[in-house]
């Protein structure tokens, strides 16, 4: 879940303050958009006195002057052309400026996210930050073209307003100004119940965002185990429920924006009505057609523009909302990305006492010691849950230990930079992850110290050749997303790859044979040797029977490692171990 709906009055503040400062970042297009729209308030405002012009001066001589008349027409068409032209350049600037703030704060939330630790990802489903990254940044661009726009716009219509009916008649404006503690009270009590909607509103869709990704990734498991009809309501439910909060927002705005605005308007109509007609009958003097429509106009245009502010209200606490969340991402703590290079380790690596958790005092790891020197290799075998995927997100600095120390050549892991320490290693994971483009591209992720020649000897070195010879464009082959179109096999072949083109000190296999079939392993264990020559490596083993030459087993049990040494002194012992090599070989 977000920040709390009801976020406090404080921190709504910092929010528009900080939306504010956006603008500081496209000053030019800013102010050009702000004074461009000052001028075209101000020759729309000009338009109803040439229209006067005519009622009162033109109309009245003896003798018509067309001329006159058609000069007074054209200037009306003049200035409210004008103001068009303005008001569209005005336009222009504003929407560049918000785009470009806009791909601001993509590019602030998307480096953020690379980032940020690996346990935020834990707890936030990937459809949720999807909607920040986009739903919420588009929300946020409203900000700056509509309800910046627009109640800027309408502010300086009001004041200007204003300031002509005290002018011409400073009466009758000192009783039209009872409107602007009303309006102040209705945005008040506007601005407070639509930020509690919009807030959940913005949540839901979050979460629906998050049913749908959910969705699209497990839908061979929800038609496999026909659970089409669960998810439906499940998502139908979170739905409704955003449904009925832009239900009672439509609701508030229906009120606040037309019923009550339009009740105000008519009642200063009337107030007007009152007014001149009171003047007619006290003081016998007549007011001019042309001042009529001057009033008539300017209270037309005043209460339009009253509406478009409590109307831009809407879009203010949208924006202001999706605005925090946009912020949480931008702001949350993460680790810098350091260019500090280690050239060279040699591959010791020591577990001293490690104790880890996840959630607090649930620990996943206890009183770990496991030791490698250069070029061995370390094999991490148990049943499911017993901690071994643990040490290696703690190997690879995913999290930090509790207790304990890891040290890679007598240095603390957790004195070094991530970067740093990462170039030297190498990883496969159980469930490949492969990303859209090529399989090359795949391989090399796009590094430049990794050439086309590189990409191919590792695919060669691991046997995938053999595999991926039949594609047609071969290592330029198209891959979709998550390697969709591969076999399992074939995603393994090209994550080996990966691993061995960074030419790691260190390699840890995560399971990496347990998802391929049994001639595809061959493949894979004929080149192991080769792989791990001169490399420290890791592996967590599913089958016991690819670990048989490991120079160190240890076998772990809730946490705990119940048993240590090698695959012929671990079957001596006739323990734990023994039992699961004799289960998996039938023996």
């Amino acid at each position: 879940m977000n920040k709390n709906i009801n976020q406090n009055p404080e921190a709504e503040k910092e929010d528009i303050k900080r939306l504010a400062s956006y603008t500081l970042l496209f000053k030019s297009n800013f102010l050009k958009g702000l004074l461009f729209l000052l001028l075209a308030v101000v020759f729309e405002l000009l338009a109803p006195f040439a229209v006067r012009k005519i009622f009162d001066e033109e109309l009245k001589k003896a003798v018509i002057d067309k001329n006159s008349i058609l000069y007074w027409i054209g200037l009306y068409l003049f200035v409210n052309v004008t103001a068009m032209i303005f008001q569209y350049m005005s336009d222009i600037q504003l929407k560049i400026m918000a785009m470009r703030i806009v791909q601001k704060m993509r590019m602030q939330i998307y480096s953020n996210i690379q980032r940020i630790g690996i346990s935020f990802f834990d707890n936030m489903p990937a459809g949720s930050i999807v909607s920040k990254v986009t739903n919420d940044t588009l929300a946020v661009q409203g900000l700056y073209v509509k309800v910046l726009g627009e109640i800027f716009k309408s502010t300086v219509y009001v004041i200007s307003i204003y300031i002509i009916l005290f002018t011409i008649q400073a009466q009758f404006a000192l009783l039209a100004t009872f409107l602007l503690p009303l309006v102040a009270f209705i945005i008040y009590i506007y601005n407070k119940k639509a930020r509690v909607y919009n807030n959940v509103i913005r949540s839901k869709v979050s979460e629906l965002n998050g049913a749908i990704n959910e969705t699209v990734q497990g839908i061979s498991v929800i038609q496999a185990f026909n659970n089409q009809e669960q998810i439906q309501k499940d998502f139908d439910k979170t739905n409704e429920e955003r449904v009925n909060q832009r239900t009672k927002l439509l609701v508030l705005n229906s009120a606040t924006s037309y019923n009550i605005i339009s009740t105000l308007r008519n009642i200063v109509f009337v107030v007007m009505i009152y007014y001149f007609g009171n003047k007619v009958i006290k003081d016998n003097a007549v007011t001019s057609v042309g001042l009529l429509y001057v009033y008539v106009d300017y209270i037309s245009i005043l209460f339009h523009h009253i509406h478009q502010i409590v109307q831009q209200m809407n879009e203010m606490s949208k924006s202001t909302v999706a605005s925090s969340h946009v912020f949480e991402m931008i702001d949350k703590e993460g680790k810098d990305i350091s260019d500090e290079k280690i050239e060279k380790i040699n591959g010791t690596v020591e577990f001293k006492d490690i104790s880890f958790y996840y959630k607090k005092d649930e620990y996943v790891l206890k009183n770990i010691n496991i030791s490698a020197e250069k070029g061995q290799t370390i094999a991490l075998v148990g049943h499911t849950g017993s901690g071994k995927s643990s040490i290696m997100n703690l190997l690879l600095k995913f999290y930090q230990p509790q207790q304990g120390k890891i040290l890679i050549d007598g240095m603390d892991l957790q004195t070094l930079q991530d970067q740093t320490i990462r170039d030297h290693m190498g990883i496969v994971l159980q469930e490949p992850y492969l990303f859209t483009g090529t399989i090359l591209s795949n391989i090399t992720l796009n590094k430049e110290n990794i050439s086309r020649q590189d990409a191919k000897k590792a695919l060669e070195m691991v046997g995938g050749d053999l595999v991926l010879g039949n594609l047609k464009d071969g290592i330029d082959e198209k891959v979709v997303e998550r390697g969709a179109t591969l076999s399992s096999g074939q995603r393994q072949l090209i994550s080996f790859a990966r691993a061995l083109a960074q030419n790691p000190t260190i390699l840890i296999l995560d399971e990496a044979t347990s998802s391929v079939d049994s001639e595809t392993e061959k493949i894979i264990q004929s080149a192991m040797d080769v792989l791990m020559k001169g490399r420290t490596t890791f592996i967590i083993a599913h089958r016991l029977s690819t670990i048989k030459n490991a120079d160190k087993i240890y076998l772990l049990e809730k946490g705990r490692i119940i048993e240590q040494g090698t695959h012929s002194e671990l079957l001596e012992k006739k323990g734990k171990y023994f039992d699961m090599y004799k289960t998996q070989s039938n023996l």
